[in-house]
């Protein structure tokens, strides 16, 4: 749970009283649970996402002078989010993507020295004419579990482009990506869950 007791005494020392036009007393119970939930779509980390939402909301107290009403407050504290998640991505590139265990495990698909598929890695038909909803419901489990291995960077670029079909310029500039990083992102995402779904499906 989100620690709401703590963030609404913040809230209460920090109100600017010069502003009527929004009430940030009412921020935390009506938009911390959808804000965490938000923030955990991206993140898939507890700790990070309540971090993530506490700091949107003193953010948003720090800026209160600045919102002029013109969207919704759930939509500014939106997007407030939306950038401590980008810079919580650009801090951990660094401007270079690092080397995960599940990167390493990818080293095995293709060969050193010609860049080719190795013999055994070589992609190959999953055998899923059938519609029969067990079986398709067992395959989503495996997916899930594979898509909870990837490294929260990559789920959340993955989730964004094929889960909320958001496209690739958009992405980018919410995460902070350069156009070379999303593609190898995207590329080394799709070759990770293709080996997890082909050891874990029978």
């Amino acid at each position: 749970m989100l620690d709401t007791h703590n963030m609404q005494k913040e809230i209460d020392r920090n109100v600017n009283q010069k502003y009527t036009g929004s009430d940030p007393i009412t921020w935390v119970e009506q938009y911390a649970d959808y804000l965490y939930g938000f923030a955990m779509s991206r993140l898939r980390d507890e700790d990070v996402a309540k971090d993530l939402v506490q700091d949107t909301f003193l953010a948003a107290l720090q800026r209160l002078g600045q919102f002029e009403g013109n969207s919704h407050e759930k939509t500014w504290l939106t997007a407030i989010l939306k950038n401590k998640i980008a810079d919580f991505y650009r801090k951990q590139l660094s401007g270079t993507l690092k080397v995960t265990d599940a990167e390493n495990e990818q080293n095995v698909f293709f060969d050193a020295e010609t860049g080719h598929w190795n013999e055994h890695f070589k992609p190959k038909a999953f055998g899923l004419e059938t519609h029969d909803p067990l079986i398709l419901k067992e395959l989503g489990k495996i997916l899930n579990a594979c898509l909870a291995k990837l490294p929260s960077l990559w789920f959340s670029v993955f989730a964004m482009k094929h889960m909320d079909d958001l496209e690739s310029e958009h992405i980018c500039a919410e995460l902070k990506l350069s156009s070379p990083n999303f593609w190898v992102i995207m590329h080394r995402t799709k070759l990770n869950l293709r080996n997890c779904l082909e050891k874990n499906w029978n």
